[in-house]
């Protein structure tokens, strides 16, 4: 069952309840009887194990590179004639396959 955090209102009185999911939740101090609030904390979460960061799932330097030239505008326009350089250099190599 979890434990839930209150504080009233008027008296600042600060307690913790133990109460299950379908209890309702508490509206009145103990010690005052005034208004209760729920206290909402952050929740500390840790990632163990891969694939949790931007660079577990990518593979060396080659995939990077063009990850960030598409990202700007203007790399983008300077890789198109490097594309149409390397395809020459593609037919080539076929050929000289055969």
């Amino acid at each position: 069952m979890p434990t839930y955090q209150y504080a009233c209102t008027e008296c600042g009185h600060a307690f913790e309840q133990v109460q299950s999911f379908s209890d309702d939740a508490l509206t009145t101090c103990p010690e005052c009887t005034g208004r209760l609030r729920k206290v909402f904390n952050a929740v500390g979460v840790v990632f163990k194990g891969s694939g949790f960061y931007r660079t577990d799932s990518r593979s060396s330097s080659p995939s990077a590179a063009p990850a960030a030239a598409g990202s700007s505008p203007s790399p983008s326009s300077d890789s198109s004639p490097s594309t149409s350089t390397s395809t020459p250099a593609a037919s080539a190599s076929s050929s000289s396959s055969d």
